[in-house]
């Protein structure tokens, strides 16, 4: 079977998947009556970073670490600049007082950790895997005492959302949902590694260049889908806590679980010395947005510098092959 069809159809069984676990995750929290704020950090990121996270697992178990840190670091970058910008050109973003005072703040702080845990271990122990799970336990327990403290605020219409959410839908049926979603990820997963690995040995590129440029965009279209709908229903507790909290599931979800399961080591130094410096500038950058530049919105004109910037980075990635 043709390497590019594997690809082909692994984006799509991924997409597929993706859209069925972010909406069946979305209906069963909202019968729960959990705030969309709270879904959008929560739920809906870890939803739409599950494809990262089978991409990520398959690499390692295959042995291409370069393909789960290139992925997620890759997706990353593609999040807050790709999709935040697309997203803001197409509706401007608000940024609410949560994102300013505790989302960002955190996904920060989990990528300065991140890049300090690569630098002096040269990649990801085992414990370290351990850790991130742990961290992400304690940030999601630390989000649900804000919330019922009421330090969290949500404006959004619960009711208004479910109804776009399967609403007619039965627990059952979502549930069914929910392990579809999780098989097409995991098949969607198997074809595009094997897929991209053959790809990379026939065209002499290496697997972390596949895995920064074209797996990163491909695990990121559930984040771009999300975000836009979100921010077209006026949705912007959904939209950035999605972009936001994705970042955050892809160190600390992905590879944690994956390095908790086999160790991540560096095997390109590009990835840290250059994939982890983008994506610390870039993060830089969407801070300056948040906090000095905006006034409590990303703009058009934002969206416009942050889809500029990635496409720089893309070019910077693949020059040598212009």
């Amino acid at each position: 079977m043709s390497s590019f069809f594997l690809l082909l159809l692994g984006f799509g069984l991924l997409f597929l998947g993706g859209e069925l676990l972010v909406k069946s995750s979305v209906s069963l929290a909202l019968r729960l009556k959990i705030s969309t704020l709270f879904i959008g950090m929560t739920v809906v990121s870890f939803a739409t970073s599950a494809p990262e996270l089978f991409v990520s697992l398959q690499a390692v178990l295959q042995g291409s670490t370069n393909i789960a840190l290139g992925n997620a670091i890759g997706s990353n970058i593609a999040n807050i600049t790709l999709v935040l910008g697309i997203t803001a050109i197409i509706f401007r973003v608000q940024i609410s007082k949560q994102t300013r005072s505790l989302n960002y703040p955190m996904m920060f702080f989990a990528s300065i950790f991140f890049g300090i845990v690569l630098y002096f271990f040269n990649g990801i122990p085992v414990v370290f895997g351990y850790l991130f799970l742990i961290l992400l336990f304690l940030f999601t327990i630390f989000l649900i005492f804000a919330y019922r403290k009421g330090y969290i605020e949500d404006k959004s219409n619960n009711h208004e959302l479910l109804e776009n959410s399967s609403s007619g839908d039965s627990l059952l049926k979502n549930l069914g949902l929910l392990l579809v979603g999780i098989f097409l990820l995991k098949y969607g997963a198997d074809f595009l590694i094997d897929s991209a690995t053959i790809l990379a040995s026939n065209f002499g590129v290496s697997d972390r260049i596949i895995a920064v440029t074209i797996l990163a965009i491909g695990t990121s279209i559930p984040e771009l889908a999300t975000s836009i709908v979100a921010a077209l229903r006026k949705e912007d507790s959904l939209a950035i806590g999605n972009l936001i909290g994705s970042n955050m599931f892809n160190i600390l979800a992905v590879l944690g679980l994956t390095a908790s399961i086999k160790s991540i080591d560096i095997h390109d130094t590009a990835i840290f010395s250059f994939d982890y410096f983008w994506m610390m500038i870039t993060t830089l950058v969407v801070g300056l947005f948040i906090y000095v530049f905006s006034k409590q919105q990303i703009s058009r004109r934002e969206g416009i510098v942050l889809v500029l910037i990635y496409s720089y980075y893309m070019y910077q990635t693949l020059k040598v092959f212009i």
